[in-house]
């Protein structure tokens, strides 16, 4: 074992001494239970992670029960909701990397025999899988869990109806009290917000995958069934520390492959591109746009979660969970591929029920024919962008319209709600890309605003930044090359006609090639007008495009 480094021999004396200093006995020193680091991400400031200290210690438990010797860690945690529509959202992706390197920094220092992160939230989760993929030691994933929904007036709510109602109010539509109560109402306790948001979408990945336990995803942080999840989770992971299971011979491609499938049946965040692309290249699989666009071609869309539809994670959970939309795909899967503790995926989804066909739709009867993310291409995105079908009108699958261009997500939250932008309008936000922004914002600011003002069957939004998995209404994001860099989107100007047919897959601007070329030879990079300092400007000198997910260099 690694951990032998640390605790074996007459020169590890001084390495033993520091141990003692922990608390490590001499059972734990001179014994044969591996060392298992309890990665955790709690903190006092975001909800999706304020449990996670309980959470952790059920693992910790789990582990001492099989033999192990659990030591609790801790990384970074971000909340997007916070940090959303200020400063603080260029440093949410990024937190992604941070999350993926303080991980492999304190494992391989104190050369822990394999790992459980205890994570939640948009960034944690696949920063932790990154990790797991980059280490390739045995590695779980304990995911926090969904905060159960809101009630308004017997109405079920979320956060997303919160940012929607900012708009609401501007229209006139609701009052300042009413404003108020669903701030008060929205959010009643500990989890990650209610929705197929990205957090959630990103638990339900981790799950397919196969690096977390059965139904993990879908239980709510307020059930104890968490806290049992939890413990065994550290009682395999111990298994997986014996039988010599790692995180590439459950990161495979067909892991991969079944992950997006599974994500268009959700209907899951446009988050998911990112994040699965850059899980893939750290395990060394090869993964592209292509893959997601082909399969979201013949997976169809199952299930309607908010924000696009009706039901929230509770809904899923008391529908069967993941493995009940794992079995209703299970002929287009690969089940024979092991979990983390070497099982075969086909056993949790031999004994999934689905216990509820309106949650769950059968094959035969779906939502949509297609998956709930589709891949755009076109002169305005040559490497593509990413759309989220699944929260969209039917009435925008086609829209033409003449371009409003802000070069800031601020400046195109204040004209939105400033009553600038008119119906048939595209509103196009730039320069916030990865390396534009840098970091990669989300929009959900202003989407919420359309969406609350009454826009969202008129007005679509096109951006090389990125949008909130609760994001919903024609909003296209990710457009690559970005217009930092040099893309097409850098030289559109206002009143320049944009095209989208989604069922084309398309995204054009209606310029001859002659003419757009002609711009994009004029056209220069902006300057800034603060000089960046400190992980942004390391950032944005590292990072590559969303196309590739937005992994750095």
């Amino acid at each position: 074992m690694r951990s032998d480094e640390i605790r074996r021999g007459v020169e590890r004396a001084p390495h033993r001494a520091l141990l003692r200093a922990c608390g490590l006995t001499d059972e734990e020193l001179e014994g044969d239970g591996p060392f298992i680091a309890v990665v955790n991400t709690y903190s006092e400031v975001i909800p999706g992670h304020v449990h996670l200290d309980k959470v952790a210690e059920a693992v910790k438990e789990g582990i001492r029960a099989a033999g192990g010797v659990p030591f609790e860690v801790e990384t970074i945690a971000l909340c997007d909701g916070i940090a959303m529509n200020t400063i603080g959202m260029k440093y949410s992706l990024p937190s992604r990397e941070l999350v993926a390197d303080s991980i492999e920094t304190v494992v391989e220092g104190h050369r822990f025999d394999g790992f459980v992160a205890v994570v939640s939230c948009d960034k944690m989760v696949p920063g932790a899988l990154m990790a797991a993929a980059r280490l390739d030691l045995p590695a779980a994933v304990v995911t926090g869990g969904p905060m159960e929904p809101g009630r308004v007036d017997g109405k079920k709510v979320d956060l997303i109806d919160v940012f929607e109602g900012v708009g609401a109010l501007k229209e006139g539509e609701i009052t300042e009290e009413e404003l108020k109560e669903l701030e008060r109402r929205a959010c009643p306790g500990p989890g990650s917000c209610a929705g197929m948001f990205t957090a959630n979408t990103m638990a339900c990945m981790t799950e397919v995958l196969g690096l977390s336990e059965f139904n993990c995803a879908a239980t709510p942080a307020t059930e104890a069934e968490k806290l049992r999840i939890a413990k065994l989770t550290g009682m395999r992971i111990v298994e997986a520390v014996k039988e010599g299971v790692t995180a590439r011979d459950v990161l495979t491609r067909e892991a991969f492959l079944d992950a997006i499938r599974v994500d268009m049946a959700l209907g899951g965040s446009t988050n998911t591109v990112l994040h699965l692309l850059a899980i893939a290249r750290e395990a060394g699989v090869d993964l592209s746009l292509d893959d997601f666009d082909e399969l979201s071609r013949d997976t169809p869309h199952l299930c309607a979660m908010r924000p696009g539809g009706p039901y929230t994670m509770r809904d899923l959970y008391e529908a069967g969970g993941v493995p009940a939309v794992m079995k209703e795909l299970s002929d287009d899967l690969h089940l024979d591929r092991p979990d983390y503790s070497g099982r075969p995926m086909r056993e949790r989804v031999e004994r999934a029920e689905i216990r509820d066909r309106d949650v769950v739709r059968p094959k035969s009867d779906p939502v949509e024919e297609e998956g709930g993310l589709r891949i755009l291409y076109g002169n305005l995105a040559p490497k593509g962008a990413v759309i989220k079908t699944a929260a969209l009108s039917k009435d925008m699958y086609e829209h033409e319209g003449p371009a409003v261009v802000f070069d800031s997500e601020e400046e195109a939250t204040e004209a939105i709600l400033g009553g600038e932008v008119d119906p048939g309008d595209v509103v196009v936000i730039r320069y916030e890309g990865p390396a534009g922004g840098p970091g990669m914002r989300e929009m959900l600011t202003p989407t919420s605003a359309l969406c609350g003002m009454g826009l969202d069957d008129s007005v679509a939004l096109v951006t090389d930044g990125r949008f909130s998995g609760g994001t919903r209404g024609p909003c296209i994001g990710h457009v690559s090359p970005e217009a930092y860099r040099g893309g097409p989107i850098a030289v559109v100007e206002d009143g320049d006609t944009i095209r989208i047919d989604v069922r084309k897959r398309k995204l054009e601007v209606d310029l001859e090639e002659e003419e757009l070329k002609a711009r994009l030879e004029e056209w220069e990079p902006p300057e800034d007008e603060e000089e960046l300092s400190g992980y942004l400007r390391r950032y944005r000198e590292l990072v590559r495009g969303a196309d590739e997910g937005a992994v750095l260099r």
